[in-house]
Parts: C-alpha cells; sequence; structure tokens
C-alpha cells in the first residue's frame, strides 16, 4: 500500500499512466470502489456494499476501509477521490442528509479515512459533481442532475466546477416538496415509475428556465429508469461514472472547492 503524507511536500510529481487512484462513490444505499488511472478508466473491478443504517462518522470509516482494503492490497494507489452526497468543503463533509444531520456537520471524513489506509493524498467532493467530471465536454454550461437516493445537482463551465448548489432541497412544488422528495427513489416507488416520470420531465423544465444550461447530464442507478425521449441537448451517463469522475479530481484548472487545500498536490501532465 502506498504512505505518502497527506501533506504536499516539494516540487509536485507529474501525472502519468502509472498513476492509481482510488476512487470511492458514497451513496445513499450503496458505498461503491475502484481503482482507477490518471484517465478515470477502471483498473480493478468496482466493489460494492450496502450502505449501512443508521451510520455514524466512525462507522462509515469502517465500512470503506472493509471495502478498499481488497482493492489496494491487489492494485497499491497514490491518490484517492471521495464521492459523497452532501455538502462538501475544503474536504469537509458540512451536510449529510442521507445519513441524519445529527454528528455529522463539520466532518473530516477524508482525512479519517486517509490516516486508515496509510495517509494517501485525497480529495473530496459532492457526489454528483464527481460523477459530472466523468460526463462533461468541458464547454459552455454543462448541468448534472442524479437520480438516485436523492437528487443530486451540479454545475460546471467550460470544464471548471463552480460552487455548489444543493438545489435538492429547493422547494419544487407549492407545497413546499424539495427535488429530493419529488423526484428521490423513496417518491419513485410511492408515486410508480410512470408518474416518477412525468415529475423528471418537469424537473428538467424548471431546471432549463433556471440555469439555461447548454448541456444536461443525467447520472445516478434511476437514470436508467427514463421512459420519456429526452431533449437533443440532454443526454444520461453510465453510473460508473461515479467513480470515473475521481481521475478528474486532480486536473489542476478543474476543482475549485479543493485547489488550495494544503494536501491537495497540484498535478500536470495527464491532466493538462
Amino acid at each position: 500500500m502506498a504512505t505518502p503524507s497527506t501533506k504536499a511536500k516539494g516540487k509536485a510529481k507529474e501525472a502519468s499512466s502509472t498513476e492509481r487512484i482510488l476512487a470511492i462513490d458514497v451513496g445513499g444505499t450503496g458505498l461503491k470502489a475502484a481503482i482507477i488511472d490518471a484517465d478515470g478508466k477502471m483498473q480493478t473491478e468496482r466493489l460494492r456494499v450496502a450502505t449501512p443504517h443508521p451510520c455514524t462518522p466512525d462507522q462509515l470509516v469502517d465500512e470503506l476501509v472493509k471495502l478498499v482494503q481488497p482493492l489496494v492490497e491487489k492494485e497499491p494507489a497514490t491518490l484517492m477521490s471521495i464521492g459523497f452526497p452532501g455538502v462538501v468543503r475544503n474536504n469537509r463533509i458540512l451536510t449529510a442528509p442521507h445519513f441524519g444531520d445529527e454528528g455529522w456537520h463539520d466532518i473530516p471524513l477524508a482525512d479519517s479515512l486517509a490516516q486508515r489506509l496509510g495517509g494517501l493524498p485525497v480529495r473530496m467532493i459532492n457526489d454528483a459533481e464527481m460523477q459530472g467530471f466523468a460526463a462533461i465536454e468541458g464547454e459552455g454550461l454543462e448541468f448534472v442532475l442524479t437520480l438516485g437516493t436523492g437528487a443530486g445537482t451540479a454545475m460546471f463551465r467550460d470544464g471548471e466546477l463552480m460552487p455548489h448548489l444543493e438545489l435538492a432541497h429547493h422547494p419544487v412544488s407549492k407545497k413546499g416538496v424539495a427535488y429530493d422528495e419529488y423526484i428521490g427513489d423513496a417518491a419513485r416507488e410511492k408515486a410508480g415509475n410512470k408518474r416518477w416520470n412525468h415529475r423528471v420531465q418537469k424537473v428538467i423544465g424548471i431546471i432549463e428556465r433556471l440555469v439555461n444550461y447548454d448541456k444536461l447530464w443525467i447520472g445516478g442507478g434511476n437514470a436508467t429508469r427514463l421512459k420519456f425521449e429526452l431533449p437533443a441537448n440532454v443526454a444520461t451517463v453510465s453510473n460508473d461514472a461515479g467513480i470515473e469522475g475521481g481521475a478528474r479530481l486532480w486536473h489542476p484548472r478543474s476543482v475549485r472547492e479543493t485547489r488550495q487545500l494544503p494536501d491537495a498536490t497540484t498535478r500536470s501532465g495527464k491532466f493538462k
């Protein structure tokens, strides 16, 4: 297992095809991980376990360590990327709506996990943002909507991540129902797939008027359940994007949230 310090020391080395990134996608229902290369291609199988509920930060770290140990033993990692379903700032979790707010404010989950794994340099952002990095084309205003346990959102301008908006918790109806409650998985199961599809179609229209995006990318496990014809500037992405996007977290021009972190080693080469 690689054991570099989480604090960047000296001149940053150039990323190369030999770089191995431990990419982790934390979901409300599942925890997924794989080793990927500098281009986001999987170098190992993708492992998945159910997300424990209820779950404290310590319990989540324990579950993630158990999940990734077989991966890092087989393919030693040099970097780690984490996507988390909540507001993430400076590698710390500010909100965790799918895990309960109590005990989840200002949590250094990334550093805690990195220490358990030998001190890997680590970057963590919102899971929709990480998925977006695998989907975007890098031109114009691109918006990401993930359909999973809840509804995640991210926005990119010319390939650069914009400040995070928790649109999932913004009211989408006169009754004050938020996006999470309106098109999340619980809402789909309650309303049925047909009615849920109508709701997603409505949300796409709202986001189009609100954001005026050039391209909308729809990901998450429930993206495959969409049955209506998508507009020409809307496309779905593979659920593996939540893992594959981890490579781009180390792009020197992509991540506002993590660019200035003391443990965020700036890398060039493959990521120009």
